[in-house]
C-alpha cells in the first residue's frame, strides 16, 4: 500500500501516535503497514533536516552581521541572535525527536519480519524474506549513522551560540563584538561541516526511501 494514499489518516496516527505496540497495531488496522509508517517518518525528518540546514545558514548569516557593527542599537542586535538561537534550538530537538521516531518504528517493523521469516515453510521463499531484511537493515544502519553524525555537530554549534548571546546579553559593548569576531570563524567552519553532514544524511534518506518504496 502506498503511503500517500492514505497520507491525511497517515499524518494524523502519527501526530497522536506515540511509540506502543498498540499504537502500530492500530495503524494496521486501517490499512498502514509499519514500513509505510517508516518511509513517512524518514520523510519527516529529511524535511526536517533540510529545514534545519537553512535555520543554521541564517543564524550564521546573522552573528556575521553583527560582527559588522558599527555604533546603534546592541540590544536589537542581542534580540535578533537571542531569536536565531532559539530557532536554533528548537530545530536541534525536533531532528533529536525525528530519529528516535524512526528507531521506534525500525525495532518494530524489524523484529515484526524477523518473525513472520520464521513462520515461512518454503525455504526458498524464507531464503529470499531473509535476504530482503539484510539489505534493508544494511540500508537502515547507514541512513541512521549518518543522521546521528549529522546530528552530532548540532550541539557544539548551539554551545557556542549560546556562549556568545549570553556575553552580548550582559555586555552591550564593543568588547562583547569583539568576542564574537573572534568565535566568527570558528563558527562558520562547523556551520559548514554541520550543512555538509546534513546533506549526506539526506542522500541518505532519499536513497532509503526509494529502495523501501521499490521493494
Amino acid at each position: 500500500m502506498n503511503p500517500k494514499t492514505f497520507l491525511p489518516a497517515l499524518a494524523l496516527f502519527l501526530l497522536l501516535g506515540g511509540c506502543s505496540t498498540m499504537y502500530y497495531e492500530s495503524l494496521e488496522k486501517i490499512g498502514i503497514p509499519k514500513r509505510d509508517v517508516m518511509v513517512y517518518r524518514v520523510e519527516k525528518a529529511r524535511d526536517t533536516q533540510e529545514e534545519t540546514k537553512e535555520q543554521f545558514k541564517s543564524a550564521l548569516e546573522q552573528f556575521t552581521a553583527a560582527t559588522n557593527f558599527h555604533g546603534g542599537d546592541l540590544e536589537a542586535i542581542y534580540t535578533k541572535l537571542n531569536d536565531e538561537y532559539e530557532a536554533s534550538v528548537s530545530k536541534a530537538e525536533e531532528v533529536r525527536g525525528r530519529i528516535e521516531d524512526i528507531e521506534d518504528v525500525s525495532q518494530a517493523l524489524f523484529e515484526e519480519w524477523e518473525q513472520e521469516i520464521a513462520q515461512y515453510s518454503n525455504a526458498n521463499l524464507k531464503r529470499s524474506s531473509q535476504n530482503k531484511l539484510g539489505t534493508t537493515k544494511t540500508h537502515y544502519r547507514q541512513l541512521i549513522t549518518s543522521m546521528k553524525n549529522a546530528e552530532a555537530k548540532i550541539e557544539p554549534i548551539l554551545s557556542v551560540f549560546r556562549d556568545q548571546v549570553m556575553f552580548l546579553k550582559h555586555n552591550l559593548n564593543a568588547q562583547a563584538i569583539a568576542s564574537l569576531k573572534s568565535e566568527l570563524g570558528n563558527i562558520e567552519s562547523d556551520v559548514s561541516a554541520l550543512i555538509a553532514s546534513m546533506e549526506k544524511s539526506i542522500n541518505e534518506a532519499n536513497a532509503f526511501i526509494n529502495t523501501m518504496e521499490n521493494k
